[in-house]
């Protein structure tokens, strides 16, 4: 492993965006499937679903934070065309309101992504490594 890090050179920092966003799409994708369960389900009246909730949906570009690390962030594109924030359409799904029960979505995600995210970071970093 000492040797792989010692070969990185002036390219780590490519390598850990590479790493991070392609950790960040498989996240997307497995909250994408676990919010597209949700939507319309256990409702009293029809859906009036857009899907712009599932089309806000997406992952920024690798950048530095406030720590001086490095992150992507997933999140939902605001506002909605309709001026609504999908934010907080994204949080009553998640935790319900007054007479509609909660659906979650986001936090299953979490638990079902973390092996999968870890994988792909992993496969990149070998990918870059083996291309030095």
């Amino acid at each position: 492993m000492i040797d792989k890090f010692s070969r990185l050179g002036d390219k780590t920092d490519t390598i850990i965006d590479d790493c991070l966003e392609a950790a960040g799409e498989v996240v997307v994708q497995i909250v994408r499937t676990n919010l597209e369960s949700v939507i319309g389900r256990d409702t009293k009246f029809p859906s009036r679903s857009t899907g712009e909730l599932l089309r806000s949906l997406g992952v920024s570009p690798a950048k530095l934070n406030r720590q001086g690390g490095r992150d992507v962030k997933i999140g939902f594109r605001e506002p909605r065309s309709d001026g609504g924030v999908n934010s907080r359409i994204a949080n009553i799904l998640e935790h319900g309101r007054s007479g509609q029960a909660p659906r979650p979505f986001l936090k299953p995600s979490r638990a079902q992504a973390r092996k999968p995210a870890i994988e792909a970071i992993e496969r990149i970093f070998d990918e870059e490594v083996a291309k030095l």
